[in-house]
């Protein structure tokens, strides 16, 4: 029997204020659940700005306990209303002055599975991230949901092949990719190195970009083109508008990872011992 995931994905404009933002994702999700989406990912930092275009303390007041933060706690509530695991990217507070960009992972019944870090920050025009947040330092964990073993790499994370390979090596079968990047800095790169890691790793990819300029706070230019992609590299069904809103919801079937295994051999073949360098360098 063909093992079938139906994935979901969401590209979304900031609404100007939290709660608006937050009630925009509730309808979509709820699109996504009446599609019968059985798991869906959220962007980077989803209920608010890309703030990091600035550097002003004001911004931190963004910020929410993670898992005893509002958000969470209504992410939770969706999940277990609708069957599906969620991914939301969001602003933790750790404790008082204490930041980090993360993803939170809520399995179909609302149980708080865990958390990735974003553990690769940039730090130039336009993305002043380390401003805001600290390096994270929870690993590259891989969560076992009801629909399958799911991992989480966040925007500037993608540059960083080690980190997508961990995420495989640790039984990764789908890894999103929250994002927030813009127009002229990226977009070359953008169905280039996420379908590299589909292909140098065996998984699914299922990678999402906000949309719009929010022009109070700088001059990005979000360019959208969420897509999944599987462990061959190839698109699942159309890659997203490059300006408008738009929820993907596509079927993702996981034996794939197998039948693409067998071919090509990457995890038998990789020489480990010889890669004492990297972590030397």
């Amino acid at each position: 029997m063909t093992r079938t995931v139906r994935g979901a994905l969401l590209q979304c404009a900031y609404a100007g204020d939290k709660q608006t933002t937050i009630d925009r994702h509730i309808d979509y999700v709820e699109q996504a659940a009446r599609q019968g989406a059985q798991i869906m990912c959220l962007q980077e930092l989803f209920y608010g700005p890309y703030f990091c275009q600035v550097q002003d303390v004001k911004h931190y007041s963004w910020a929410e306990r993670v898992p005893d933060g509002p958000t969470t706690s209504l992410m939770q509530e969706l999940a277990e209303k609708h069957n599906m695991v969620l991914i939301a990217p969001v602003y933790e507070e750790e404790q008082t002055g204490v930041h980090y960009n993360t993803a939170v992972v809520i399995d179909a019944d609302g149980t708080f599975l865990g958390k990735y870090r974003k553990t690769h920050l940039p730090q130039v025009k336009g993305f002043w991230e380390k401003f805001y947040f600290r390096p994270g330092n929870l690993g590259y964990p891989v969560f076992d949901t009801t629909v399958g073993k799911v991992g989480v790499y966040i925007c500037y994370d993608r540059h960083f092949p080690e980190g997508a390979r961990m995420l495989g090596l640790h039984g990764a079968e789908i890894v999103f990719i929250p994002s927030a990047t813009s127009r002229g800095l990226s977009q070359h790169l953008w169905k280039i190195e996420q379908t590299s890691h589909a292909i140098a790793n065996g998984y699914f990819v299922g990678t999402i970009n906000r949309v719009g300029v929010e022009k109070e706070f700088g001059p990005n230019d979000y360019y959208g083109q969420s897509y999944f992609c599987d462990p061959r590299g190839q698109f699942v069904g159309e890659v997203a508008s490059d300006r408008d809103e738009e929820l993907i919801v596509r079927d993702l079937n996981l034996d794939i990872i197998q039948e693409v295994r067998n071919t090509w051999q990457f995890y038998r073949d990789r020489r480990p011992d010889l890669y004492g360098d990297i972590g030397a360098a």
